[in-house]
This record gives structure tokens, C-alpha cells and sequence, in this order.
């Protein structure tokens, strides 16, 4: 019987952690956070944990109370981070176990959760798992991953992104043996019908929680079994594999799991498959009716009266498929920018930020997501490292960076501050429903309930509108009396300038204006 213990990986900790953070953490702001690109501590110009620790107030300031890890674990592709060779020990570049214990501390210590990748689907092929596997077919290790010999007779019908998943080994004749690897050869696929693959995951994912660690982001799990040339995208096998992952994650006190599924999203969502994930197509949805495009809006306006309310949101993330850069997506202008960050802060969902987005970072060149993986603008100068920084810093760091962000209350970093700080005060916001939601022209509304309708106290409902054109809108929002008084508790600034203008006491929905790329956030009274 082969041990999931060796090959030199670590066993788990006894004891249990010594913090966490507080309750109902994980319903609050994410950061995703590339550990390499973020703050170089030791002046070598790559990101570590130790760096990532000092930003930490930073981090609490902005207010986000859940931080997401790309991978952090031994990997064979260092920067990329995917193909992992040591699921249970920390990437030398960003540190040792014992940073990561101490940055975890910190972090509970602000009040912010800690999620981290993880990777269900393969290993890297330098793990010497598939090494020993690809040296000798008669390998304990074998099993471990998928293997054909002879090659599947089916070969010529596979076809996963305009690739075939199953690779020769090198010199070896087309009909010899053949390994399965969804996103490359570099990249073998486990065989997850094995259960000791299953269990060694089990025994992964318990390693991290026992030392503390939040949850998980499950990567690719729709991609963990495949069945034919035809059905391999989304198995139920998959499905039932990503369920119980997630019921060992969650069955731990105030952890949080959420899952990359491409395809089908919102099934993967329900509380009995991953419990929440990636809400993907939304994010072009935002993007498009922050640039004005009108065929966005009634789509964007109903999504969430199809939609699970507990999904994750984003704007942009680390791979290329989702969008370049918002600064670069919206072409450099703010007020679109802060629209779009606006959307999707005030609608439901789990909102995840991009590392840099919150100031506005532009992409750099490169291939592939390159771009999107640059270090963080601290200053003008870069404020990354005392070295040489792995990658060329954003070409607009000169401008936008964090530090001089801070310094103007006008500034997109504060934009940010501002949003999330509404959203943490009101409930209706972080856990409401999505109701009365209506598109008239180039303007949107909805409103965020919770608890009763707010007449006795207890409960409370908020209306959102959001002017994504360049004329004024005036009108009713749907679903309000002529006579309903609104309270405004947050307006752009040129929505604030028209309200001020208006007698004392006076907002009634029957007279409510929006300016040009505006939006607003009003209490019902």
C-alpha cells in the first residue's frame, strides 16, 4: 500500500490553530492576491510572504475582510504557480511554513480570512509521482494519474481547446501509451477515480486547515473526471468529487470554499456542490455597460433573478480568458471605472478585487496573462522592492499608486474605501435581496433588501441607481410610490452636487435626477 505521505511531503500539525478570523468574515470584500508580484521583502525582486504580511494594514484600511492566495505551494513554473510538485510545502521564493504561520496570524489578528488555491485536477510533471509513473509502467504511481497504453482508440475524437489531452511520451510510437493532461503535457492529470488520490487531497486540504488556513479556492473543478472524447466537460463524477472536497472544508468552523467552474457555474454554486462560485460572464456584462454599450443593461439587470445571490464577483482575475486589466479594458477613463466598481459592489454577491485594481493598475506587455501579473504599485517609483522587480512595474505607476492615492480624497483607491465601507455597514448590501430591479434608457435601478421592509426598524431596504450614459435621467424607479422619501446615503459626485440643490427633506421618487455616469444609493424612508 502506497503512503500519501511520501515522497517527503509533511504531515499535518496536531494541534489546532491559534486564531481565526470573526464570524461571517467570508461574506465581505476578497482580495486576490498574486504572493510574487505583490511586496518583496528581502530586496531579490519577488514578492513574499513576509512582504505580503507588512501590507496587511493596508489591506484592513481598504477594508477587506477575505484575502485569496494564487498558489503559494511548490511549484515547477515558479511564476505561473499551477503545476505544483509539493502540494504540503510553501514555494521557496515566498518563504517557509513558518511565514506563512505568521501571516496568517496577522491576518486574523486585522480580522481578514485566508483562502488559498488549491489544485484538485494535476500535478506538475516534475513531481516525482508522474516522474516515477513516466519512468516505469509498473510504478506504484501509475495509477495515480491517467494512462492509456495502448493509446485510447478513440484518440483522434479528443479535442479540449483545440488540442488533444493525451500525450506521447517522447520517441515513442503514436499508438504507445498515452497520459492524459487537460491544460498541458506540462501538467499531467490525476486519476481521481483512484481513491487514494482522493484521500491524499483529503489529507492536503486538512494540512492547511489545521494550521489555520480559511478555506479554499477550488481550481478547475469541472475538469477532475472525464468520461469520453464527448462528455468530458463538467462530469457528475466531477460534481460529486467538488461536493466533497467542499464538505471537508466547510465542516470546519467559519471556513469558506469557492470554486473556478467555467462551465456551469451557478450549479456549482449550491450549497451542496462548492457552496459559492466564480460568476463568470458577469464581469464582460459590468464591463460593457460601464463603456456605455446598451445592450449590456437588461441582461446585467435581471442576471440576479436567475442567479444564485451567493456567487463570486469580480471585475478581472489572473487569467487572460477573463479580460485584460480594468484600466486597460476601460481605455484609461475613471468615471466608466468607477461605475463598473460601483456595479458590482452594490449588487449581490461575494465581490473579489484584483490585486491593483482598487488604484486603477494598468496591464503590462507579454504573452498569455503576462499582462495582468505585473508587481504592485505602491509609489511612483514602484515601492515593490530595494532590487531588480522579476517583471517591468505598470506603465502608469508614475500616477496611479497606492501612496499617492491615499493622499487625495478624491482619488480611485478612496472610491474603493468608500464603496466597501457602505457595503460592510449596511446588511442590505452584503446579504439583502435583489428586488425591483428595472433599466430605463442608459440607466439602471434595483433594491437591496433585508430582514422586513424597514417600516419597523428591524429591517431595511436601499435602492441603487446607476447612470451609465452621457445624458441626465430623470424619472421613477420602479416599484416606489410618488411619494416614497429617500435618504441618500451615497452619491458620485456630481449626484451629490444635484441633491444639495434640492430643498431640505424633499427626495421623493417621483422627482429623483442622475446626472451623466453617475450613480446613487438612497434608504427608503
Amino acid at each position: 500500500m502506497i503512503s500519501s505521505l511520501a515522497w517527503g511531503a509533511s504531515a499535518a500539525p496536531a494541534s489546532a490553530p491559534a486564531s481565526t478570523p470573526p464570524a461571517g468574515w467570508s461574506q465581505g470584500v476578497f482580495m486576490e492576491v498574486f504572493v510574487r508580484a505583490y511586496q518583496d521583502s528581502d530586496g531579490d525582486g519577488i514578492g513574499d510572504l513576509r512582504g505580503l504580511t507588512r501590507r496587511l494594514d493596508y489591506l484592513q484600511q481598504l477594508g477587506v475582510t477575505g484575502l485569496w492566495l494564487m498558489p503559494i505551494t511548490r511549484s515547477a513554473d515558479h511564476d505561473h504557480g499551477y503545476a505544483i510538485t509539493d502540494f504540503r510545502a510553501i514555494e521557496p521564493d515566498y518563504g517557509s511554513l513558518a511565514d506563512f504561520d505568521a501571516f496568517v496570524r496577522e491576518a486574523h489578528r486585522r480580522g481578514i480570512g485566508v483562502v488559498m488555491d488549491y489544485i484538485l485536477n494535476h500535478s506538475a510533471s516534475q513531481h516525482p509521482w508522474f516522474q516515477d509513473s513516466l519512468a516505469n509502467p509498473q510504478s506504484p504511481w501509475r495509477d495515480w494519474y491517467v494512462w492509456r497504453d495502448p493509446a485510447p482508440a478513440d484518440l483522434k475524437d479528443w479535442d479540449i481547446w483545440g488540442h488533444t489531452p493525451w500525450y506521447a511520451l517522447p520517441g515513442q510510437a503514436s499508438d504507445s501509451a498515452r497520459f492524459f493532461a487537460t491544460f498541458g503535457a506540462h501538467m499531467p492529470d490525476f486519476n481521481l477515480r483512484n481513491p487514494a488520490v482522493v484521500d491524499y487531497h483529503r489529507e492536503s486540504l486538512r494540512f492547511w486547515l489545521d494550521r489555520g488556513l480559511d478555506g479554499f479556492r477550488l481550481d478547475a473543478v469541472p475538469h477532475l473526471v472525464e468520461n469520453s472524447a464527448r462528455d468530458w466537460n463538467d462530469q457528475p463524477e466531477s460534481r460529486a468529487l467538488t461536493a466533497d472536497f467542499a464538505r471537508l472544508i466547510r465542516s470546519r468552523p467559519g471556513r469558506f470554499s469557492v470554486c473556478e467552474a467555467t462551465a456551469s457555474p451557478t450549479a456549482y454554486a449550491s450549497p451542496d456542490v462548492c457552496g459559492s462560485a466564480f460568476d463568470f460572464g458577469l464581469e464582460r456584462l459590468i464591463i460593457q455597460a460601464a463603456r456605455g454599450e446598451a445592450a449590456a443593461l437588461q441582461p446585467l439587470v435581471t442576471h440576479f433573478e436567475h442567479t444564485p445571490l451567493n456567487m463570486a464577483t469580480m471585475l478581472a482575475n489572473h487569467d487572460i480568458f477573463a479580460g485584460a486589466r480594468v484600466w486597460d479594458q476601460l481605455a484609461g477613463d475613471e468615471a466608466r471605472y468607477r461605475l463598473a466598481a460601483a456595479t458590482y459592489l452594490l449588487m449581490p454577491g461575494i465581490p473579489f478585487l484584483y490585486y491593483g485594481e482598487e488604484i486603477g493598475m494598468a496591464g503590462v506587455a507579454g504573452p498569455g496573462d503576462v499582462p495582468l501579473r505585473a508587481p504592485m504599485s505602491w509609489t511612483s517609483q514602484g515601492g515593490f522592492t530595494s532590487g531588480q522587480p522579476f517583471r517591468a512595474v505598470a506603465p502608469n505607476a508614475g500616477t496611479h499608486n497606492a501612496a499617492a492615492q491615499a493622499r487625495d480624497p478624491g482619488s480611485l483607491l478612496n472610491h474603493y474605501k468608500t464603496l466597501i465601507a457602505l457595503r460592510k455597514a449596511q446588511p442590505a448590501l452584503r446579504a439583502g435581496d435583489y428586488t425591483q430591479a428595472f433599466q430605463s434608457g442608459h440607466v439602471i435601478g434595483f433594491q437591496r433588501r433585508w430582514g422586513s421592509d424597514g417600516s419597523d426598524g428591524r429591517g431595511q431596504v436601499l435602492l441603487v441607481l446607476i447612470n451609465y450614459g452621457s445624458e441626465p435621467w430623470q424619472g421613477r424607479p420602479a416599484g416606489l410610490a410618488p411619494s416614497q422619501r429617500l435618504q441618500p446615503l451615497l452619491r458620485s459626485a456630481a449626484q451629490g452636487r444635484l441633491d444639495r440643490r434640492q430643498p431640505r427633506g424633499s427626495l421623493r421618487a417621483d422627482a429623483l435626477q442622475l446626472p451623466p455616469q453617475s450613480f446613487a444609493v438612497y434608504r427608503l424612508r
